[in-house]
């Protein structure tokens, strides 16, 4: 359980609430590929909860009816997630699928009501919300504000520090596919390479196969301010 306990939210909650939470999962495994919930399925249902990745990861994404898909963000090991439908007590707006084989903790939706009745559970719950919330709106404001190559940077900053995490420190290897980044960003893959390559010639980041390296962050973080 000590993947829990490094993940920043998580670490605040004080000790009675976290062993609270924990006390009340089940397990959940899943194959690669294979969806948790699917955008739209109603919160109400005896399998679903709030979830927290033990090991592997998932990608939170939602589909256009003509087909394409667009990621919102990643959950990693540590991260919890899945309180938003649980709170307004409706459909899922988003389809959560396991990127690799993942094991995953489950607490029902209906002892997740129960934790809420805890004013400093709750309270915990509105901060990883308004989180949350904070970084949507610095998701819209980049498309608002800036250029292709600041977006993919600033993005790039945010997966280093964990896309749900948020961690205080960020890490030098970012695993991730160029089509999944592509997904995050709403562009093609020959837009996302020829940035990505810019990024590169910078000595901002290596591209290795499914990941990328950050190799100067100061400069990451001067084509992340760039208009």
């Amino acid at each position: 359980m000590q993947v829990f306990h490094n993940n920043p939210w998580f670490a605040r909650l004080p000790p009675a609430q976290a062993q609270a939470l924990l006390a009340h999962t089940r397990p959940v495994r899943l194959a690669a590929g294979e969806p948790l919930y699917v955008q739209g399925t109603f919160t109400g249902s005896a399998d679903d909860g709030f979830w927290g990745v033990l090991r592997g990861s998932l990608r939170l994404s939602v589909m256009h009816e003509n087909g394409n898909e667009a990621i919102l963000a990643i959950a990693e090991p540590g991260n919890w997630f899945g309180e938003t439908g649980l709170l307004e007590g409706s459909g899922r707006t988003a389809t959560a699928t396991a990127q690799e084989e993942t094991e995953l903790l489950v607490v029902s939706a209906e002892r997740f009501a129960a934790l809420m009745q805890d004013v400093v559970f709750a309270n915990a719950i509105a901060q990883l919300e308004a989180q949350r919330l904070r970084s949507a709106l610095g998701l819209v404001a980049d498309m608002a504000l800036h250029g292709t190559r600041a977006r993919l940077a600033r993005r790039l900053l945010m997966m280093a520090r964990g896309d749900l995490t948020l961690a205080p420190t960020a890490r030098s290897t970012i695993t991730a596919s160029q089509d999944h980044i592509a997904m995050m960003l709403g562009l093609g893959r020959t837009t996302l390479n020829k940035e990505l390559r810019a990024l590169a010639r910078a000595g901002a980041i290596t591209l290795r196969y499914g990941q990328i390296e950050v190799r100067d962050m100061a400069a990451l973080r001067a084509a992340a301010s760039a208009d």
